[in-house]
């Protein structure tokens, strides 16, 4: 089997098949780049060929939708651009707010840090619980029918929430956590995405830099560092789940490919509508990541990585009570 397709169909457009995650250069993993090294990595990724940027008002609370705004507002025509809604910071507070009237006045604020006059894909961050997810993916409707977003898309959600948002107005997309050691999706929202014609964006393919060989010590990670909080991060779980990479790295070796690459052309070989959206904040790191469209894996090779990590093998949650409780996605 091989991955060697130049594009793949995201929202009816052709994109490279690896997209650019840009939260790690604003949020979550320690403090933000700086505008030099931010705006050499995004135009490094769009000379390198990469056509989709993932952003959201939620990254670092607004300091990502404007860093791409300020980079790539020139180049506009040369990529998709993806952002998100329904999770924001008003008042020193982080809200998660799905309501019709709050989503109509954050996408005016998004647009105004893209420096755009439309999104191409906007996604519902999360579903807010106690709205109707009808209601939320109505005021979306409403702005593709403006012309403020091009497409819909939501993040985290099961299939069941998915098929009511779609029978509301076309999903284009889901974005959810998937990668080897991250399976939930395999439960059923992707073959609900398979049924209703949506693409499939994972982020944090490279399990939050677990698999791309890369990630010291969890407790050398800065302190605002998000996995410092996640079970999987912690000692004694984390101990178990370094197990796994001797032998994932002695497949990486034989296939002639870094650990980040077969990484992301496993995910390449889930299927044709996946489209993964690696993060980074180093040119060398994204160069190596891009390289994965070339990796061909065998079925023998790709059963032998299902076996060896997997929802069963992982020690830990992918994430801690209380951010488990803001996602809809299926669990084991």
């Amino acid at each position: 089997m091989t991955t060697k397709t130049t594009t793949r169909v995201l929202a009816g457009t052709p994109v490279f098949p690896i997209g650019l995650g840009c939260m790690s250069l604003s949020h979550g993993y320690g403090p933000a780049v700086s505008p030099a090294d931010a705006e050499a990595l995004l135009l490094g990724a769009l000379d390198r060929g990469v056509t989709l940027f993932d952003t959201a008002a939620l990254y670092g609370f607004g300091h990502n939708e404007e860093l791409l705004g300020r980079v790539l507002a020139p180049h506009r025509d040369r990529f998709m651009l993806a952002s998100k809604c329904g999770i924001f910071r008003e008042n020193g507070q982080r809200h998660i707010d799905g309501r019709p009237e709050t989503l109509r006045r954050t996408c005016e604020d998004s647009l105004r840090r893209l420096r755009t006059d439309a999104i191409d894909l906007y996604y519902l961050h999360r579903w807010d619980k106690s709205v109707p997810v009808e209601d939320s993916v109505g005021a979306l409707a409403d702005l593709a029918r403006a012309g403020k977003i091009r497409h819909i898309g939501l993040s985290e959600v099961s299939a069941e929430t998915l098929r009511r948002a779609h029978a509301v107005h076309p999903v284009a997309a889901v974005q959810s956590e998937y990668s080897l050691w991250t399976r939930n999706p395999e439960i059923a929202v992707l073959a609900a995405c398979r049924e209703i014609g949506a693409a499939f964006v994972p982020y944090s393919p490279l399990a939050r830099a677990f698999l791309a060989d890369g990630l010291p010590d969890p407790g050398a990670l800065d302190a605002g560092d998000l996995r410092r909080r996640m079970p999987r991060f912690q000692p004694e779980a984390y101990a178990r789940n370094l197990r796994l990479l001797a032998p994932y790295r002695r497949i990486a070796a034989r296939v002639g490919c870094s650990p980040a690459q077969l990484a992301l052309a496993w995910l390449l070989h889930q299927g044709e509508d996946i489209i993964p959206i690696p993060g980074t904040i180093r040119l060398d790191h994204l160069e190596d990541n891009l390289g994965a469209v070339g990796v061909s894996l065998d079925a023998a090779t790709l059963a032998e990585l299902d076996a060896l990590i997997n929802d069963r093998t992982v020690e830990g949650a992918r994430h801690g009570a209380a951010n488990m409780a803001e996602v809809d996605t299926e669990s084991f």
